[in-house]
This record gives C-alpha cells, sequence and structure tokens, in this order.
C-alpha cells in the first residue's frame, strides 16, 4: 500500500470547498503538486459534486463561513450520510471555538488560516488520506462477505487487543459445527446456503453482548466465538438451531466444542484448535451436543501430537519392529505351517510400547499410515528373503493394504520394485485387503485387485463380516481367501448366531472354491470345530502370538523337525 501511495502518476481527487476566491487558489496552487484540486463555493455545491457519478474523493477541505450553505451544515448532512462519512474532511478555520463543534460533528483534522506553510498543509492532507484509505481496507477485509462477522485475520488480532488490556478476566474459546451443511449447498444451492448462513450469524451476534464476546466464521459452515467465561453454551446452540429449524433444516445438527478458562500461556489459535478437537469427539455421537477439552482429551491429543511427530523418526531408526504370527494349515492330520501374516509393532524410545490399535486407526485417520505399509512391506520381503537363504524354504507373508493405498496410482510399481530387490515372485507375498477399502471407492478397488491378481499376487480379504457390505463385495471383488473376523471366532462357542456367522462365511468360501483362514483361534475346542466345519487355514494364540523375526525363525525350525520326523 505505501508503494501504491509513493506512485506520483496517480492522483487523488482533493475537494476545496470556500467562498473566498484567493484562499480557492492558494490552496490550489499548494495542493495541485500532490492532488487532482476541484473546487466549489459554498457547501450546497459541494453536496452535488460529491453525489455526482464519476465523484471519487479522497478528501474535502471545508471552510466554515459560506453564503447559501455554511460548513457545520454540510458536516451535519455528511453525519447523516454512509457514503459521505468514507470521505475525510479537514476544516479550515481560524476560530478556536469552532474546532470542538466541528470534532462533534465529524471533521477529521484542521488548517489554520492564513495558510503560511505549505509543507504543513501537504502534510496534514497526505496524513488523513492516509488513515482514511487503511480504514476503509480494515473495513472492507475485517468481515466475512457472508456473514458479516470477523474474518479469521481480525477475530484472532482483536483477541490480542482484548488480551492486552484485559488479561485477568477468564474466557472461553467455543467452536461451532453445523453438521453436513454441505447437503444444504447441494440439495438447496448455494445463495441458499449463504442466505442460511447469514441468518445464523444475525442471531449469533444478537447473542454476543450478553456474553462480551466476539465471532468470527471461522470456514464454511464453523464459527468462532470467545467470550467472558459463561455457566453454560446451551441457548446459544439453540439459537442456531432455531434458524436451522425456521428453515425446516431440522435434520442439521449443531455441534460444539468448548475449552473452559482458556490457558493464557498457550497460543491463542490454538485455544480454538483445542475446543475443535473437543467438538470433533462428538462427531456421529447424537447423544451429546456439546463437548469440553479436559485433561484427558488433551493427554490424548499429546500423545497422538507426539506419535505424529515421531513417525519418520521411528521409521529411520526402526523403532517400528514387524512381527510374525504364523498361519497353520489344519485340513491333514497334522497342522502345518503355511504362511504369516506382517504384523507392526511399535517400541518407542520414551513411550514404551505402543498399541498397534492405538497408532493404526490414528494414521489411517490422516493418511500416514500410508508410510507405515510402505515400510512393513520392504521389511516383510526383506525377512522372507532371508528365511529363504537360511532354511531354504519360503514362508509366505501377507501384509496389510490399505485404502489410501488403493488410491496411490504407485501402488503396483512400488510392490514390483520391492519383489524385484528382494529376488521374490508375487505368489511369495500375500496382499490383504480390508472391506472398508471396497465400501469407500468399490471401482478403484476392483481394478487395482484385478491388476494384481494378473501379476501373480494372491488377494486375502481381510475381517470378512465385519462390515454392511460384505456379501455386495463378495459377489464383484476377486479374491483368492477370505478371512473370518476374530470376533466371530472368539465368541461362536457362546452364541449360536455367531456360530451360524461362522458356518456361513466357510460355506461362501466353499462356493467361491477360496480358502478360509480363520483369525483369534485360541483353544484346541475353537480349532476342532472350525475343523469340523471345513475351514482350512487358522492363525491364534493357539499356535503362536505374533513374534519378532528371531522368534519366528525357531517356528520355521520347529516346523522343519516334524517335516522331517514325519512318518
Amino acid at each position: 500500500m505505501k508503494k501504491f501511495r509513493q506512485n506520483r502518476t496517480i492522483k487523488r481527487n482533493v475537494l476545496i470547498v470556500d467562498d473566498e476566491l484567493i484562499n480557492r487558489e492558494i490552496l490550489g496552487n499548494i495542493l495541485s503538486q500532490e492532488y487532482t484540486v476541484s473546487y466549489a463555493d459554498n457547501a450546497k455545491e459541494a453536496l452535488e459534486k460529491l453525489a455526482g457519478q464519476d465523484s471519487s474523493y479522497s478528501l474535502v477541505l471545508l471552510d466554515l463561513l459560506m453564503p447559501v450553505m455554511d460548513g457545520f451544515q454540510f458536516l451535519q448532512k455528511r453525519s447523516e450520510d454512509e457514503a459521505l462519512k468514507r470521505i475525510p474532511v479537514i476544516v479550515m478555520t481560524s476560530e478556536k471555538e469552532s474546532e470542538v463543534r466541528s470534532l462533534k460533528l465529524g471533521a477529521e483534522d484542521f488548517i489554520k488560516k492564513p495558510f503560511d506553510m505549505p509543507e504543513v498543509v501537504l502534510a496534514r492532507c497526505e496524513r488523513i488520506i492516509e488513515l482514511f484509505e487503511d480504514q476503509s481496507l480494515i473495513k472492507q477485509t475485517e468481515r466475512d462477505s457472508v456473514t458479516g462477522l470477523y474474518t479469521n485475520e481480525y477475530f484472532f488480532e482483536y483477541i490480542r487487543q482484548i488480551e492486552l488490556w484485559d488479561s485477568e478476566t477468564p474466557r472461553d474459546a467455543l467452536v461451532i459445527d453445523i453438521e453436513h451443511f454441505h447437503l444444504v449447498n447441494e440439495f438447496c444451492g448455494r445463495p441458499f446456503g449463504d442466505l442460511l448462513l447469514s441468518k445464523i450469524a444475525e442471531a449469533l451476534d444478537r447473542e454476543l453482548p450478553q456474553m462480551n464476546a466476539i465471532a468470527c466464521r471461522a470456514n464454511a459452515d464453523i464459527f468462532y466465538i470467545y467470550a467472558a467465561h459463561q455457566v453454560d453454551y446451551e441457548s446459544v446452540r439453540q439459537t442456531i438451531q432455531n434458524v436451522l429449524a425456521n428453515f425446516k433444516m431440522n435434520n442439521i445438527r449443531v455441534r460444539c466444542g468448548l475449552w473452559e478458562n482458556v490457558d493464557k500461556n498457550v497460543e491463542i489459535e490454538a485455544w480454538f484448535d483445542r475446543a475443535k478437537i473437543a467438538c470433533n469427539q462428538i462427531r456421529g455421537d447424537y447423544t451429546h451436543t456439546l463437548a469440553r477439552y479436559d485433561k484427558e482429551i488433551h493427554a490424548r491429543h499429546v500423545f497422538e501430537e507426539t506419535l505424529i511427530r515421531d513417525l519418520p523418526e521411528a521409521i529411520a531408526n526402526k523403532d517400528l519392529v514387524v512381527y510374525y504370527q504364523p498361519k497353520y494349515n489344519i485340513e491333514g492330520d497334522t497342522p502345518r505351517l503355511t504362511s504369516a501374516e506382517a504384523l507392526i509393532r511399535w517400541n518407542h524410545p520414551k513411550l514404551g510400547f505402543v498399541n498397534p490399535t492405538d497408532f493404526v486407526p490414528l494414521f489411517e485417520s490422516n493418511g500416514l499410515i500410508q508410510k507405515v505399509d510402505n515400510f512393513v512391506w520392504s521389511e516383510a520381503a526383506a525377512q522372507i528373503r532371508k528365511w529363504k537363504e537360511l532354511f531354504g524354504i519360503t514362508v509366505p507373508v501377507s501384509v496389510n493394504v490399505s485404502r489410501i493405498d488403493i488410491l496411490d496410482p504407485s501402488l503396483e510399481s512400488k510392490l514390483d520394485n520391492i519383489l524385484k530387490e528382494n529376488g521374490l515372485s508375487p505368489s511369495e507375498y500375500m496382499l490383504e485387503i480390508t472391506e472398508s477399502a471396497y465400501s469407500e471407492n468399490a471401482r478403484r478397488l476392483i481394478e487395482v485387485v484385478e491388476n494384481l491378481r494378473k501379476k501373480g499376487f494372491r488377494i486375502e480379504m481381510d475381517d470378512f463380516g465385519s462390515g454392511y457390505s460384505s456379501l455386495n463385495m463378495i459377489t464383484s471383488l476377486p479374491i483368492d481367501i477370505l478371512k473370518i473376523d476374530m470376533s466371530f471366532i472368539r465368541n461362536m462357542e457362546k452364541d449360536e448366531r455367531n456360530m451360524k456367522l461362522v458356518e456361513l462365511v466357510i460355506d461362501i468360501a466353499k462356493f467361491l472354491n477360496v480358502p478360509t483362514v480363520a483369525e483369534g483361534v485360541e483353544t484346541d475346542s475353537q480349532l476342532k470345530t472350525l475343523k469340523q466345519m471345513g475351514c482350512g487355514i487358522i492363525q491364534g494364540y493357539y499356535f503362536s502370538k505374533p513374534v519378532p523375526p528371531g522368534e519366528f525363525s525357531k517356528v520355521i525350525k520347529k516346523e522343519l523337525e516334524h517335516r522331517r520326523n514325519a512318518p
């Protein structure tokens, strides 16, 4: 903006209003060096010029004592007109008593008569124009165009000003999320959605004064409120819900996250990040409408952020370790080791052992699971090669392919390169795909699986039966092995329905002419029951828990001894 002001080829328009010709000429000579100058003999003529279609004045220099309409009348009319109030006025007077009256009517500055110092006149004009242009820019950018609430940047800046002058008052950070608001735009159109947002903002604006609060539209359908500490915010949430109801949007829910008595040693933006974390805790939970950020959520948040931050180092230092759980073929009289599943473990240098249930879902939600998968793929392939060199046999290993991997256009080339680097064939390397990948992008999954099978990879469908799309998926997705979800196995002897479901899945596999793998087998009774049903392969604690490579080598040795001693 400063460079723009210093551009001498752009001259602003200045209007001099004075009934004395000599005064107009003196001021005109001073100002014409920097500005394009226009003149008016009285305030009435000045108003006509300012109301013209081509009017674009940056400053009015106003005499007070004039015929037809004087300067005080001009200032009075200006105070009643929003367009005129955007043009600053410098009053030209030599009377001290007129200054107070002019200030009350909205004048910005004064120039003393007579005009004996041209540089002072120019400096005052430049300063006032600059102040008003800055003010105009602020007014144009501080408010969201749809709702009229503050934009993010100004919201946080005003909070800084509030805290600068009143840091002792306990205050709350509130995040309001209007769930599924995108459906309003999709079904009713964006103009309708914008109208609804503006009405929500109007309702919020009426609530703010009594809470000593300010608000902004953070993005899309999310609002932030910074308020003096309140006992309850249900009235705020209900106010918005009522607006939605008035627009017949009863299927749209208002969800809130609150950090009470924010810690002012933490960065301001983090106050609302944490309130939003609380808000996200009740996504999909229709029994709660407000969640508070507390010590438990904070501890979980810090824990998860630590895992996210430390993942690259864990991969580089191999704090992530691949364990292997054996799978046994139970079709004959003696169970035989047939393959293994690669399972990730994390031995964190500070946190100790981190359960996979703590980090796998986290990384699945933010896309980092792809880094974990790539690590497991490479480690598992290298381990297959080592066992092959050490024992002279191949123990095929199945690795997980997450839904985000399915969307990776370089998936096939990554797998090809891993096998090439380790001298393996696709038949020695199995891929496990979960049902969720199908439910989110069925067409892409089918395309990828078909291409991988053509290359010789065997595809295992993991956790079959745990989701709603299982039957639909099994009719369209080509697979080589069906894995029964372990929750059915654990409960099949306790619940007749689970027993029937396991039997049904095995029958489906027989119909498709593919083997079944039962996960989570822990007892001899479970093994015998599954064998009677026709299940061909089992894995679980009955034979071995997941173990590191060194321990699994003992499993292979034991298997080879059994084979040598078999009749």
